[in-house]
């Protein structure tokens, strides 16, 4: 049989590398980078190689199944439905709306099925709604919303015009970007570098971008907020500030003005753990710099100051010229421009609580800190049934380990997800949709945080099963099963009927053809779907170019420089950290900061499902620096134990001089040794789920994101060695 190669992209992270997939007899045999795709043009990393694993992947669900005792066992589509629907709405109709839950993971937003998402959120009208982005990226929204009037303006790293790039908490040469969509981050780097620009990473470990920058910066764990605060003062008090922008672009100058004065770097670096000299260095190189921008993400986001931090580096990029101009912060101007009319929509932010009421409401949602106990708390609003799609939230958000065992008290469960997860192995019943491969798309979300205006159609390799449905058929279906509808027998096959002509490919062509680049604004040169399908690649739309004013969502217009809020806090942080008591100060019992990291070939949990992705040393260790290994009697690859104030975990130990002391970094996704879970490959390596660790109490007091970044712990020897299950052979199978 004749190979067959199909060019897509692959949809395992945000940046959404364009591959060829070559097919031969049903099974792909290769996957390569696309040198025609616009935006990727010919790079990919190890991970879209395991698009091909996670199709063949025999542990993958083909068909719904439902639980029986510890078990499952096949269901069928039309069952399974009727038996969602008769057992949600009967929960509905007895405990009211709020008393079903749902949760949306980070896949849900690789695919335009998320369209279907929300909609199925707004059937259930419940006020338990949750998603992965509260553990991610609501510092981010948040201060984008209450600068700029709305959280879908988080503004993109212009990262190919820049003259100076300034990285903190990221590490692009890994994640390929985030809310700054940038395939080939490494290139990207290198080039500006090779046009004569300079790259800083400030960051307590030396990553992977870090060895390409001409200077790294070992900030301490939680010191970003408290460096930004030293830089902006360099910057006010040296007159190194763009009035003209600022008089132009920002209103709370003079406020801002009076919240620095007195924020001298050296009161500022004994909490950054960065010295004075450098902090100014750093505020002088970036307004001297013909473009510079500051680009923040994960690392800071997961901090108690994620939102102030957030602030901060927008304000330095706005108050030196670098905000909505080539080469620092811009907006996109995607094919289908949602950043346009975001503004229109409310956040719903504090509209209500969590039961405790320590967790507000942001975007309507709630943050995902709160899940547990919203299933275990008696009350009006308690959740007694339960919706997932594509997340794991067991295993990645801090829940003091309760969330399985809350699970399990549900009166019903059911999970959109391909795999029986350790959170998935709780439900009632679980519908897989088919694989990436056999789906089409064109995304609606990432072209909105691209460093450059682009348009691209994920074709589909293979043809779905006749028995197999797409992600938004399920959510469609699901919409249909809990909407209050007359006559049900009739309405509901009416309604399916309505929803199988409304695929997400028809509603981002329909939306496509009303945005800049459509048929109803450029006529018959207008962007259409069959245009996109047709190109080898994508079609580029050209580089970023101003647009803040169409887009903010202000009252006058303006960037706000000095939300109230923001300094009321900011001033309560320097006020405490003049009597010595700052985010970076170790506590009695513990006396190391742990924070994340993550590698090239991970990304979601059910990737350590494919054995290309895991094969090799063991990845979920503890990094920490050899003169902290010392000092504890710690040796390299030997079992250590990770105490907090709420769990302990045992990992094996790396130690690398990559890391700053005083720090501890683990990855997150680890541990898949949970009964009745469904991957073969993963339940046989080492690791532990990081999050046992992290206290959910603990949060960006703003956004309510959990602060997993903020963890103080221990490492002693551990008693016991954990399993002696080896990783795989080198040798292991490919995709």
């Amino acid at each position: 049989m004749s190979a067959t190669t199909i060019a897509r992209q692959c949809t395992l992270c945000e940046a959404h590398c364009g591959i060829l997939v070559t097919v031969e007899d049903k099974q792909v045999t290769r996957i390569e980078g696309n040198p025609e795709d616009v935006l990727s043009k010919g790079y990919i990393c190890p991970k879209a190689t395991a698009m091909g694993g996670l199709h063949h992947d025999p542990d993958r669900l083909r068909t719904p199944v439902r639980r029986v005792g510890e078990t499952f066992e096949p269901i069928g589509w039309d069952e399974a439905f009727a038996e969602i629907g008769r057992r949600l709405r009967a929960v509905r109709a007895e405990h009211g709306s709020s008393a079903i839950g749902m949760y949306l993971g980070n896949p849900a937003a690789h695919s335009s099925a998320v369209l279907y998402g929300g909609l199925l959120r707004a059937a259930l009208l419940t006020r338990n709604f949750y998603t992965a982005s509260s553990i991610d990226q609501f510092p981010q929204e948040f201060a984008a919303w209450r600068m700029f009037g709305s959280n879908v303006l988080m503004p993109v790293t212009d990262i190919d015009r820049t003259d100076r790039l300034v990285i903190l908490g990221a590490n692009p040469a890994v994640s390929n970007g985030s809310i700054t969509t940038m395939p080939g981050a490494k290139l990207r780097i290198k080039e500006v570098r090779k046009r004569g620009g300079t790259v800083v990473v400030i960051d307590p470990r030396r990553t992977e971008t870090a060895r390409l920058a001409d200077e790294h910066v070992a900030v301490a764990p939680g010191g970003d907020v408290y460096l930004l605060l030293g830089m902006l003062h360099v910057l006010v008090t040296e007159n190194l500030c763009d009035r003209h922008s600022i008089h132009t672009q920002c209103s709370g100058w003079p406020e801002l003005r009076a919240l620095v004065d007195g924020v001298t770097p050296e009161a500022m670096a004994p909490h950054a753990g960065v010295d004075a000299e450098t902090i100014r260095k750093l505020a002088r190189e970036h307004a001297a710099a013909p473009s510079a921008v500051l680009y923040a993400r994960i690392g800071v986001c997961q901090q108690v100051t994620g939102t102030l931090t957030h602030w901060l580096v927008n304000t330095i990029n706005a108050v030196t010229g670098n905000l909505d101009r080539p080469g620092g912060q811009m907006f996109a101007t995607p094919p289908i421009d949602a950043a346009r009319y975001a503004k229109y929509l409310p956040m719903g932010y504090g509209a209500w609580t969590d039961s405790s009421g320590a967790y507000k409401s942001f975007r309507s949602e709630l943050p995902v800190a709160a899940l547990a106990e919203e299933i275990t708390t008696d009350g009006p609003g308690r959740i007694r049934a339960m919706i997932t799609y594509a997340g794991n939230p067991v295993l990645s958000t801090p829940q003091r380990g309760r969330l399985g065992a809350a699970l399990e008290t549900l009166d019903f469960y059911v999970a959109v997800d391909m795999y029986v997860t350790e959170t998935t192995r709780h439900a009632d019943i679980i519908l897989p949709p088919v694989s990436p491969l056999e789906r089409e798309d064109l995304n609606i979300l990432f072209p909105v945080f691209s460093v450059r205006n682009n348009v691209r159609y994920d074709a589909r390799v293979f043809e779905p099963p006749a028995d197999g449905l797409e992600d938004w058929q399920i959510l469609a279906r699901l919409v249909t099963e809990v909407l209050p509808l007359p006559a049900r027998g009739v309405t509901g096959r009416v309604t399916n009927a309505l929803f199988r002509r409304l695929s997400p490919v028809r509603l981002a062509s329909a939306a496509m053809a009303a945005g800049p680049y459509g048929v109803l604004r450029k006529g018959r040169s207008g962007l259409t779907v069959a245009k996109v399908r047709e190109s080898a690649g994508g079609i580029d739309l050209g580089p970023l170019r101003p647009r803040l004013p169409e887009l903010i969502g202000t009252w006058d217009k303006k960037v706000r420089l000095a939300p109230p809020d923001f300094l009321t806090a900011a001033r309560e942080l320097v006020h405490d950290a003049g009597r010595g008591r700052s985010f970076t100060a170790p506590s009695e019992d513990f006396d190391l900061k742990l924070i994340g990291r993550r590698h090239l070939r991970s990304n979601n949990s059910w990737l350590h499902n494919v054995p290309s992705m895991v094969k090799g040393k063991d990845r979920c260790t503890a990094l920490m620096h050899p003169a902290d290994a010392a000092e504890r009697g710690l040796l390299d690859g030997a079992p250590v134990t990770v105490t907090s104030a709420t769990g302990s975990i045992t990992v094996a130990l790396e130690v690398s001089d990559e890391i700053r002391r005083g720090v501890v970094a683990i990855p997150h996704g680890w541990g898949h040794r949970e009964p009745g879970v469904g991957w073969t490959v993963a339940a046989s390596l080492p690791g532990a789920n990081v999050n046992l660790l992290h206290d959910p109490a603990t949060i960006d007091p703003f956004s309510g994101a959990a602060a997993v970044n903020n963890t103080w712990v221990r490492v002693t020897p551990a008693p016991l060695a954990p399993s002696a299950t080896p990783t795989l052979a080198e040798s292991a199978p490919t995709a």
